[in-house]
């Protein structure tokens, strides 16, 4: 594995051309059939359209997805629900995760949805109300003094003690894939659902689309949604912070490529290592990965804030970084251009 410094940017506009197989078409099923499904809206912001100098411009808002101010139930029910089908005698398996908030929670809530025990692992960062909210959905919460990485591994290392213990990760490393690959699809719900809101929308299909970057897994089924289908593909836009670049870094690279992380509003994207199951979709592809400061994604989120989207400051990056990308002819962004953001989390002050 490589160390290096996080670049600014990185560009490869070939990606457009790479294909890949589609994600299971029963996912969308499963997640209407539970209780409490309802598609996030997609809301059109006009104002930041003439902004970027594009066409039309949508914000999908995934701070109220299931009652959870984040997007990630999507993947940990699929996962949980396939894992549990894999492994005999699991029915009553304790699910166990890291988490620095919003994936904790997720596999928390799902594990009470079964009257299932979970016990989820967290950085010291952590924010005291994003531990109180795990907690609240029944869940034991064990504090690890050191960052999201190391806190992985203790959790990994907890759920082999016991074969009552079901690890529920979504990040991938040599020899744990196949949960994460469960959590990539089931986060595929969330971009048929933006299909289907463009068009009833009247939009033509998104030109770019714009995707926060902690290990990578959303970009991941990003790419498997857009690189997979007929037709015109999206750009795919990946934006990190500028203190945790590990995707940006890797693709600059060439190669899977851990970076130290730092302290920042972006919490959920604060990861140091891209998932290696991520990594040959990202390398393969993504157009364009791009870090943005602390500042930039504050002013993002209050702009989004003053538009009536509550994004947290990790679902405001992808604004961010459209701004600093939007010059880029290598997008092939137009005015005619129909641009989406995924706002992957609630604002902040709501439980995490």
């Amino acid at each position: 594995m490589l160390t290096a410094t996080v670049p600014d940017s990185y560009l490869r506009p070939e990606a457009r051309g790479w294909r890949c197989r589609p994600a299971p078409g029963d996912v969308p099923g499963f997640h209407r059939a539970l209780n409490g499904y309802r598609p996030t809206p997609l809301v059109e912001l006009p104002a930041l359209a003439a902004e970027a100098g594009v066409g039309r411009l949508f914000v999908k808002d995934e701070s109220d997805r299931f009652g959870l101010p984040a997007f990630k139930i999507l993947g940990a029910s699929w996962a949980i629900r396939q894992a549990l089908a894999a492994r005999a005698g699991s029915r009553h398996a304790a699910l166990v995760a890291a988490t620095e908030g919003n994936h904790g929670r997720a596999v928390a809530r799902v594990a009470r949805m079964r009257r299932q025990p979970a016990h989820i692992f967290v950085p010291a960062t952590i924010s005291a109300a994003s531990a109180a909210a795990i907690r609240s959905e029944g869940a034991t919460v064990t504090t690890v003094p050191d960052g999201y990485d190391e806190t992985v591994r203790r959790a990994a290392a907890y759920a082999v003690e016991d074969p009552s213990r079901l690890l529920i990760q979504d990040t991938a490393w040599p020899g744990y894939e196949q949960v994460p690959a469960w959590i990539v699809e089931g986060y595929s719900t969330l971009f048929h659902e933006v299909d289907a809101q463009l068009a009833a929308a009247g939009a033509t299909p998104a030109a770019l689309v714009g995707v926060p970057v902690g290990v990578g897994s959303l970009a991941q089924a990003a790419v498997v949604h857009h690189r997979s289908g007929p037709g015109r593909p999206a750009a795919l836009l990946g934006v990190e912070p500028a203190v945790a670049g590990c995707v940006t870094t890797s693709l600059r690279a060439g190669a899977l490529t851990e970076v130290p992380t730092g302290t920042t509003v972006l919490a959920g994207l604060n990861c140091g290592v891209p998932s290696s199951l991520a990594w040959p979709y990202l390398r393969d592809g993504l157009d364009a990965a791009t870090t943005v400061s602390d500042d930039e994604a504050v002013r993002a989120r209050a702009d989004l804030a003053a538009h009536g989207v509550a994004a947290g400051a990790s679902g405001a990056a992808p604004l961010a970084g459209l701004r600093a990308m939007r010059h880029r002819t290598d997008l092939g962004l137009t005015r005619a251009s129909t641009v989406v953001l995924l706002s992957t989390d609630g604002a902040a002050g709501r439980p995490a």
